[in-house]
C-alpha cells in the first residue's frame, strides 16, 4: 500500500511539473507577439524621432543665410543643440558650420565679427576642445 502512495506521488508531482512547463511554454507564446509589438512601437518611435531630428536640421541649415540676425541665432542655437543631444549627427553639424564659415570669408579687420559668426566660431571652438572618443 505505502508503494501505490509513493507511486501515485510521484506521478502527481511529474503531472504538476509537466502542467507547470506547459502552462509556462503557453505563457510565453502568448507574451511573443506582445514584445514583437513591443520593438516594433520602439523602432517606430525612434524612426519618428530621426525624422524630426532631420527636419530640424534641414530647417535650421536654410536658415543660416536668412537676412534677420535672430533667425540666424536661432538657427545655430538649434543646430548646436542637435550636435549635443545627438551624437551621430554632430559631424554633419559642423561640417556645415565650416562650410558657412568658409562661404562668409570676411576680413572684419579690427572689428568684431557679427554675433551669429561669434557663436559658430565658440561652437566650433569647443569641439575642437572637448576629446571626442
Amino acid at each position: 500500500m505505502n508503494a501505490w502512495v509513493a507511486i501515485s506521488e510521484i506521478v502527481r508531482n511529474v503531472a504538476l511539473a509537466v502542467a507547470a512547463f506547459v502552462g509556462a511554454y503557453i505563457a510565453w507564446l502568448q507574451l511573443a507577439p506582445a514584445n514583437q509589438q513591443a520593438r516594433s512601437a520602439s523602432t517606430q518611435a525612434e524612426l519618428a524621432r530621426r525624422t524630426h531630428v532631420i527636419a530640424l536640421f534641414n530647417r535650421a541649415a536654410g536658415q543660416l543665410r536668412d537676412s534677420k540676425l535672430e533667425v540666424r541665432l536661432a538657427a545655430i542655437y538649434v543646430l548646436r543643440g542637435i550636435a549635443k543631444d545627438f551624437p551621430d549627427y554632430a559631424d554633419p553639424v559642423f561640417e556645415l558650420m565650416q562650410a558657412y564659415l568658409r562661404a562668409a570669408d570676411i576680413d572684419y579687420g579690427d572689428e568684431q565679427p557679427p554675433v551669429d559668426i561669434r557663436a559658430i566660431q565658440d561652437l566650433l571652438r569647443r569641439r575642437l576642445e572637448v576629446p571626442r572618443v
